[in-house]
Formats: C-alpha cells, structure tokens, sequence
C-alpha cells in the first residue's frame, strides 16, 4: 500500500507544473482572452500575402493596357478578387482559430474601414467621368490607407501602421509623376501587403 501511495506522489510530482510556469500560463491565457474580446483578431495574414501576390500580377497585366479604361477594368477586377479572398482568408481563420467572425470588435472594424472605401468607389467614377483618371492611384491608396487606420483600430496593432504606409504611398502618388501611378498601386497593394501580411501570419497566428 505504502508503495502504492509513493508511485502515485512520484506521478502526481512528474504531472505537476512548477508555479512560475503555471502563473505564466494563466497570464497568457487572460491576456489572449481579453484580446479577443477587444479586438478583431481573424485578420489573415496570409490572405493579405496572396492579395498582395495578385495585385503585382494586376500591375504588370495594367501596364500592358493600351487604354486607361482598359487599364481601369483590370484594377477594378482585382479590387473584386482581393474582397474575395479577404473574406474567405478572415473565415478560414476564424473558424481554424475558434474566433467570432460577427463579434462586436470586428463589426467595429468593418463599419471604419467602410466609408473610406465606399468614398473610393465613387470617387472612382467622378474622377474617372472626369478625365482624372491619373488621380485614381493617389486616390485609391490614400482612402485604403485611411480605411485601414480607421478600421484597423479594433483590429492587430499592426493594421494601423500598415494605412499610414498607404497613405504616405499615396502622397507621393499625388507628387509624383503620373505615369509612375500603376507602380505607386503595386508598391502599395503588392507590396505594403505582402510585407505586412508576411508579419501579421508569424506574429498572430496565420
């Protein structure tokens, strides 16, 4: 009996955590938790890597265009395919990690990322009806840069900086020549994304 007794102790011993692992344990749990609860944490990281993939693809197909609104079809086309694999990279995600994808943080995400990007669109049209299509690279990178910073706010930390990347891309968009604007939009949508996104999937879990 008595020797029955020691090897469950010497068990219960081997089981057992040292308290300096366990308190740590308990402090990374309730620091993920309430970081859930605060913020949209299902960005993809990854899904901003393959955005940014297509967007360098996009670049070098519009500047083979012969016509702006040519070239305005295949930025629109991507803009299409990078909402969609924004949205099924973020579900993917959140189902993977147990995250709510309708949570309050990410409606608060997704209500400040809006008007910026609604705003574009529209202005999409107005400049391009103008004939101010050289606008639109500055334009585009400046309201995505604006939607990101807002809506990023109840998101991962980094989003922030990320839109003020874009906006300062989209600056000297507005600067410079209008002729470097197709490769403004890659530096930015190619490659601000695959940057950020490359530190979003290692530091936040995909």
């Amino acid at each position: 009996m008595l020797d029955q007794g020691s090897h469950r102790l010497r068990r219960f011993h081997r089981g057992a955590r040292p308290l300096p692992t366990r308190a740590a344990d308990d402090l990374r749990f309730i620091r993920e938790t309430m970081e859930r609860s605060a913020a949209f944490t299902a960005v993809s990281g990854w899904g901003y890597v393959i955005l940014g993939c297509t967007a360098l693809g996009a670049a070098g197909l519009a500047a083979r265009q012969v016509s702006s609104f040519a070239w305005l079809r295949v930025w629109l086309a991507e803009a299409l395919l990078a909402g969609t694999i924004g949205l099924i990279s973020t579900t993917w995600k959140a189902n993977r990690r147990g995250l709510p994808l309708f949570s309050g943080p990410a409606r608060k995400a997704a209500l400040g990322m809006s008007p910026p990007l609604i705003a574009g669109a529209l202005l999409t049209f107005l400049l391009f009806r103008a004939g101010a299509q050289a606008a639109l690279p500055a334009a585009w990178l400046l309201l995505y840069g604006a939607g990101i910073i807002t809506g990023g706010a109840f998101s991962v930390p980094v989003l922030p900086l990320m839109g003020v990347c874009f906006m300062a891309l989209g600056g000297l968009a507005a600067l410079g020549p209008a002729a470097w604007g197709n490769w403004f939009l890659a530096a930015g949508f190619g490659g601000l994304h695959i940057l950020f996104g490359a530190h979003i999937a290692r530091r936040h879990g995909g």
